[in-house]
């Protein structure tokens, strides 16, 4: 397998091509990594002194609030030992900032409703828990959420 990499500033954002005589499954492999979805699906955290396994797709978002970060699922929430940096790069792609603070799960927002204050507001289903978009990432986050409905 030949890889080549062409550098091309006029472009905005980063594109990938697979050129195959056929399809096999080195190649459907290749693809999956490239969409992120070989990544890790669990993530190490702690509730209440015991250490817990949680699946990324039942994680509603992560936030910084007293020096912790806290991974928030429907029911509880759990310590994790990264810092929002750190889990950005080790997310799978559905996963994004959205303020200084938070990084959410865009494949379990339910609504986004904007505010007078600027920022919007996400709900996920059958919770109370909600997080603000701010300013600065609630255009991402709408590109974000088209590109999902896309798929």
């Amino acid at each position: 397998m030949k890889i080549r990499i062409e550098l091309e500033e006029t472009l905005e954002e980063a594109e990938v091509i697979i050129r195959c005589k056929s399809i096999d499954e080195k190649i459907l492999h290749l693809q999956k990594l490239l969409k992120n979805e070989t990544k890790t699906e669990t993530i190490q955290a702690n509730r209440e002194g015991k250490e817990c396994f949680l699946e990324l797709k039942e994680i509603l978002f992560f936030e910084t609030s007293d020096g912790m970060v806290h991974a928030h699922t429907k029911k509880a929430a759990y310590d994790v030992k990264y810092r929002l940096y750190e889990l950005e790069e080790l997310l799978p792609g559905y996963f994004m900032r959205i303020s200084k603070s938070t990084v959410v799960n865009t494949s379990l927002i339910f609504s986004i409703t904007k505010n007078l204050s600027s920022s919007s507001e996400i709900e996920f289903s059958n919770t109370h828990k909600k997080v603000y978009v701010s300013r600065h990432y609630n255009k991402a986050l709408k590109e974000k959420m088209k590109e999902e409905r896309l798929r």
